[in-house]
């Protein structure tokens, strides 16, 4: 059969198009290999709209069980597959094909009128000596789902771009110190926010920094790092560390047929999610969106889903 819709990825902007279409009545394909977005891991998550503490975990069950709940006989629920390729099938009727493999190593294939790519991304790690023993101990990869936790505390953030400076400005507003390490003595974030953070009273900025070590016991204690220009390493105590040194977004599977930056976020129109492919959107954390969250990931989702179903109906 030819679905109207196919979408890829079990995050919140996918469980959010998921639900609309149900509500839309688009005969919809949703494809994920598990419900599992980058928060999953983090233990107390303060900032989800409506929820006043919720768990990694118990986000990604209860937004799995809200589709599941409505799916019914509009959305068609697959677990346990990968996308692995998209391509054109055909321009007119515009018809596009879906490949998809198993942990078993079947391989399968699907056709939708439309594809909607929610496949998020993951945090780049930081590899030095101790960061995978004090993950989700102390080292953090969201400040603002983790932020709160760290109040009235040193912290540092990881980092010189956008995302850096805007979690230090955040993390700022309840921790003690919040000292920002930068690999060179440039920064890759616009120069208006790097000012405006470097004003805060309780931001430290330190250049030429590179990561060697994270300390600690059973949580984290301090950071090792070396001077690139001295040569001299040296160490901060801290109670965390967040690190913001980029993401992986999950699209090569759609790399041939879409226009991507050049880090392999898909490229979208901010007003509706249309890449510049006719009939393919996306949304949240695969996006090259400004800001990626889970509350914006979900509209993001809501908002392409609106758009696809005047596509599919009104021929926009």
């Amino acid at each position: 059969m030819i679905y109207d819709l196919t979408i890829i990825g079990g995050g919140p902007a996918g469980v959010g198009a998921g639900v609309y279409a149900v509500r839309k009545r688009l005969k919809t394909l949703f494809i994920t290999k598990d419900w599992d977005a980058q928060s999953s891991v983090s233990e107390s998550i303060e900032n989800w709209i409506g929820t006043v503490k919720i768990s990694g975990t118990n986000l990604a069950k209860s937004l799995e069980n809200h589709l599941r709940a409505y799916a019914g006989d509009s959305v068609e629920i697959h677990t346990g597959e990968i996308c692995t390729e998209i391509s054109k099938k055909s321009e007119s009727p515009l018809i596009f094909s879906i490949k998809t493999s198993k942990a078993s190593g079947e391989t399968l294939e699907y056709e939708a009128k439309s594809v909607l790519i929610t496949t998020g991304s993951s945090r780049r790690k930081l590899d030095v000596k101790g960061a995978d023993i004090f993950e989700h101990k102390g080292l953090t990869y969201c400040a603002s789902c983790d932020g709160p936790l760290f109040a009235n505390m040193d912290v540092a953030v990881i980092g010189g771009g956008n995302a850096a400076f805007e979690s230090t400005s955040q993390l700022s507003a309840y921790c003690k110190t919040v000292y920002i390490l930068n690999r060179g003595d440039k920064f890759r974030a616009d120069e208006v926010t790097v000012n405006r953070v470097s004003e805060k009273s309780n931001v430290k900025i330190i250049k030429n920094a590179l990561p060697e070590e994270v300390k600690g016991d059973k949580f984290v204690s301090g950071l090792i790092y070396k001077d690139s220009v001295s040569g001299e390493s040296k160490e901060i105590p801290l109670s965390g560390i967040f690190v913001e040194i980029g993401a992986i977004p999950a699209t090569s599977f759609a790399s041939k047929l879409l226009e991507m930056d050049q880090t392999g976020h898909v490229m979208v129109d901010p007003k509706n999610q249309r890449t510049k492919t006719l009939g393919i959107w996306s949304a949240g954390d695969c996006t090259d969106g400004l800001y990626h969250q889970n509350n914006i990931a979900v509209g993001d989702g809501v908002k392409a889903l609106e758009d696809i179903y005047l596509f599919l109906h009104a021929g926009k």
